[in-house]
Formats: structure tokens, C-alpha cells, sequence
């Protein structure tokens, strides 16, 4: 039987020349080879640390081609990896910590001393850092191994990363992936966006959720494609990088930056055989403006941290045309329906639940026997949380499927998620408030912006600024609400439930 790692499976790509470029960052390249045996350290050291079958290896650092290459490691030594976002402060990693309990913690030095803290709360036994030059413990002590490594044989059902998510209830929940899911979604996006291996991704992205560490970095290593590494967006790297590029993946925020730079041509765009946009929905204006100024059609796709990719535009035009404000068929192998709240599945154009089923669909929630179950139905579906259409419109084919809306309120901000439940507990105990509701409201440049909706107690009196501060102690920035407006008292239904489709009408344009 062939191996399901999901690292024998990415290098099967790799070109039979491995010292060619594989990743060009601005201050060195990387090559096949660097990859294969730099994973190879960092694989037998975490191998030597003598750890339990699928230990966690929890990581959280800024984007590098070595944290790449600990994640590979990580997959090829049959650990399971953690992402966790470099934004997030102590009390969040401290439930993910408690919750996971990694083996192996790899973090910044510059957070060392409060994480070593949480580290013995959670008594995770091995800390090593990592900086965004690579550079650290981890680093230091990898060299010390040996560069060649035999990858672990792993079972197709063998969990391979969680990544947490959350819910209305604020609570996260860690959905594991297998090498299965990931290899299944792997080979199918290779084949239907046409992969190959003379293409050159521009990768921006973070490479702490599932759209720059899966979708990006798995699609350019199992096609032996070179990648453009760079740690964030930045305008002037883009314009550079641009016309030595084939492939970019961003989220609309990336889109509407680069519309508002002049410089931005199509001629820049000359060598670009595909965008592809995710994580957040792209607005219309933007998907027209982006066509008229590159000459080149965004793609846009759907997909989640427990299924990966779900749908997506087509690459080939002969499988269809890309629409605006839709994200296309269900992927090959995937399965999506719509659904009533009987789970009756619903005509064409027909608005209801977003369900899924494939081979790319996570094992469930970590240590959560009860809460997979409920979301997935009887007949094997999983429930997105999301609302959704097939077709609907003359110009959208009636197997497209658009997103309308979210069920659990989860607010997308510049292509991170956000959950209002999680800020709002936190505003709540804070001192003079009574109550609060965190929506999102468009917003043009990160296509929602976060707004605190508060109602004080009574005789006090609530000041904006002194709340966000507070809340930028205790969460990561990009939580934290742009607008804190005051009110009397939040509106309800007759259920006693606060109806967030008032606010977040009364607020969209103050």
C-alpha cells in the first residue's frame, strides 16, 4: 500500500532537479533540495524528543520558509501541527494550549517569557522560538540533525493538523484534518486550476489558516512550482513581484489595494494566468474594476478550516464562465446541497442552509464527541453554518453557488474570521456595561469592519476609546471593533433574542 503522508504525497511534485529555486524570498532563495533536507532536521529533532503517538507540535510564529518547513516537517514525521495566529495574546493561546495540550510549543522570541508561563499551566514539555528570519532554538538546535529522514508511513485517517474555530457559543473548537482530507483537496485543485510546474505563485498570504498554508503552499509543491515568499502584502513587493509571476491567491483586501495604486496595469499583469480570491466575500465593484484594469477575471472559491475547499469558478473557460459574487460548482468529488431547516433540499434559486459531503471533509472536533455529531446530519452531511444559493439570477448557471449570508454570525475582516460571541463576553464584564452585540458592517477595504453595539448600566457612562484599548490588551488587533457605539438598549424579537440584522442595518454607514 502507497504512503498517505501527506508530505510523500507533496514531494511526488517535486522536480527530479532539486536545486532549483523553489521558494525566492527577497533576501534568499530556497531550493527542492533545502526544502527536502531542512524538513528532514527539523523532523528528526522533533522525532528525538521521544513523543506520544500524534502529538500536537503548537506553533506560533510569523510567517518564514522555515515555519514552512517545521509545518512539513511536523506532517512528515506523522505529528499533527497546530497553527496558531502570531496575533493572539496570551488568554487565547492559553485556552488553546489547555485544550490541545501540545507536546511541543514553538513561538517568537520576543514572547518567550509569557509563554514558557502558559507552557507549564499546560505542562507542554518542549519550547523552542522562531523569529521571522528563521532564526531561534528551533533553528539552532535542528542543525544539529541529520538531513536525511524516512517520512512516517500515515493513514489516510490519520490527523495531520487542527485548526481551531469557533462558534456562537465562543467557544473554540480544534477541527482536525487528516492526510486524506488534504491530499484529496491537493490533487483535485491541481488539476482544476491547472497547476504546472513552470508556474510562479506570488504567496502573501499568512500562513496561519487554511488559504496560505493548504490552498497556496500545497498547490506550488505538488506541482513542483516555484513560489514568491513574502511575509505579508505590501503594495511595492507586489508591484515588483507582479510580472515575475504566473499565480496569486488573496484575500478582496489584496484586490482592492492593489486597484487603488495607479500603478497597477494590465501590463503589470502580462505574465498572470490566474487571481484567485477567498476567505471573505469579494464585492461586485471590485470584481469588475479588478477585469477592466488587469485584463484578467478573479476567481473566486468557498471553502472552511473543517472542509478546506468546497466550489470554485473555473479555471478552463470550457468549463464555464467565472461570475462575480458567486463561487462556482462543487469541486470534483464534493458534494454541496441546500437545504430547508427540515433539510429538505431546495429548488433552484431557493435560499437555505449550505450542507457538504466529500473526501476532504475533517474527521470532527477535537475532544468534541457531541458537538461533531450535531453538525453533521443523519445522512452524513456537514452543516456549514452558512446560508446559500444555487443559480437564482439569468446570468448565474443553476449549478453556481452563491453565499448570501452567515448563520452564526461570523464576521469576515480583511480575510480573517471573527466571532462576535468571543468579544462580546469580554465587553460584557467590563466594568459599567450592561450588554453588548458585536456585528460587521461592509466595509470597502476589508469587506467588514468589526462594530460594538453597547448598552451601559444604569447611571454609567461608556467611553469608546477607553474600551478598545482595554480590548487590544486582551485580543489580537484585528478583533477588536473600529466603531463603539452606545445605545439605550439593544432591539429584540418577540424570543427575547437580539436582532442583529437591525444593527447591522442602523450602523452600515455610520
Amino acid at each position: 500500500m502507497s504512503n498517505a503522508n501527506l508530505y510523500a504525497v507533496l514531494e511526488s511534485g517535486f522536480p527530479v532537479d532539486r536545486s532549483g529555486v523553489a521558494i525566492q524570498t527577497p533576501e534568499r532563495d530556497y531550493s527542492w533540495d533545502d526544502i527536502d533536507q531542512l524538513s528532514a532536521r527539523f523532523a528528526n529533532l522533533l522525532c528525538g524528543l521521544d513523543l506520544p503517538a500524534g502529538a500536537r507540535v503548537a506553533v506560533q510564529v510569523e510567517k518564514s520558509p522555515e515555519a514552512l518547513m517545521l509545518y512539513l516537517a511536523t506532517i512528515r514525521a506523522g505529528l499533527a501541527y497546530l497553527p496558531l495566529n502570531p496575533a493572539y495574546r496570551a488568554g487565547e493561546v492559553e485556552y488553546f494550549l489547555g485544550d490541545a495540550q501540545p507536546s511541543v510549543l514553538v513561538c517568537t522570541s520576543k514572547n518567550r517569557d509569557w509563554i514558557d508561563d502558559l507552557a507549564r499551566k499546560s505542562h507542554t514539555p518542549h519550547v523552542y522560538t522562531m523569529d521571522q528570519d528563521g532564526s531561534g532554538t528551533c533553528l539552532t538546535a535542528a542543525s544539529q540533525q541529520a538531513s536525511r529522514f524516512q517520512t512516517a508511513v500515515s493513514q489516510s485517517d490519520d490527523v495531520a493538523a487542527i485548526l481551531y474555530t469557533s462558534g456562537t457559543t465562543g467557544r473554540s473548537k480544534g477541527a482536525m484534518l487528516t492526510h486524506g482530507n488534504l491530499v484529496s483537496n491537493a490533487r483535485v485543485l491541481k488539476d482544476y486550476w491547472g497547476w504546472r510546474a513552470d508556474d510562479v505563485l506570488l504567496h502573501m498570504l499568512p500562513i496561519f489558516h487554511v488559504h496560505g498554508l493548504f490552498v497556496a503552499s500545497h498547490g506550488a509543491l505538488l506541482a513542483g512550482a516555484r513560489m514568491i515568499w513574502l511575509p505579508k502584502l505590501d503594495i511595492e513587493q507586489a508591484l515588483h513581484y507582479l510580472p515575475q509571476s504566473t499565480l496569486m491567491m488573496g484575500v478582496p483586501t489584496y484586490y482592492v489595494r492593489l486597484l487603488a495604486d495607479a500603478r497597477f496595469t494590465q501590463e503589470l499583469c502580462r505574465n498572470m494566468r490566474l487571481f484567485i480570491s477567498g476567505s471573505a466575500p469579494l464585492l461586485t465593484d471590485t470584481f469588475k474594476e479588478f477585469q477592466t484594469r488587469s485584463g484578467r477575471t478573479i476567481l473566486e472559491r468557498y471553502g472552511m478550516s473543517e472542509t478546506i475547499m468546497l466550489t470554485s469558478n473555473p479555471c478552463d473557460p470550457a468549463l464555464g464562465a467565472r461570475v462575480g459574487g458567486t463561487v462556482g460548482p462543487a469541486l470534483p468529488g464534493v458534494s454541496v446541497r441546500v437545504v430547508d431547516d427540515a433539510n429538505q433540499v431546495l429548488a433552484t434559486g431557493e435560499i437555505g442552509h449550505v450542507q457538504v459531503r466529500g473526501p476532504n471533509i475533517f474527521k470532527g472536533y477535537w475532544h468534541m464527541p457531541e458537538k461533531t455529531r450535531a453538525e453533521f446530519t443523519t445522512d452524513g452531511w456537514f452543516k456549514t453554518g452558512d446560508v446559500g444559493r444555487f443559480g437564482g439570477d439569468s446570468h448565474i448557471p443553476d449549478h453556481y453557488l452563491s453565499i448570501v449570508g452567515r448563520s452564526k454570525d461570523l464576521i469576515i475582516s480583511g480575510g480573517f474570521n471573527i466571532y462576535p460571541k468571543e468579544i462580546e463576553t469580554i465587553i460584557d464584564e467590563m466594568a459599567g456595561v450592561a450588554e453588548s452585540a458585536v456585528i460587521g458592517v461592509p466595509h470597502p477595504d476589508f469587506g467588514e469592519a468589526v462594530v460594538a453595539v453597547v448598552v451601559p448600566r444604569a447611571g454609567a457612562a461608556i467611553d469608546g476609546a477607553s474600551l478598545q484599548a482595554e480590548l487590544k490588551s486582551r485580543i489580537a488587533n484585528f478583533k477588536v471593533p473600529k466603531r463603539v457605539h452606545v445605545i439605550d438598549q439593544l432591539p429584540r424579537n418577540t424570543m427575547g433574542k437580539v436582532q442583529k440584522n437591525v444593527l447591522r442595518e442602523a450602523y452600515k454607514d455610520k
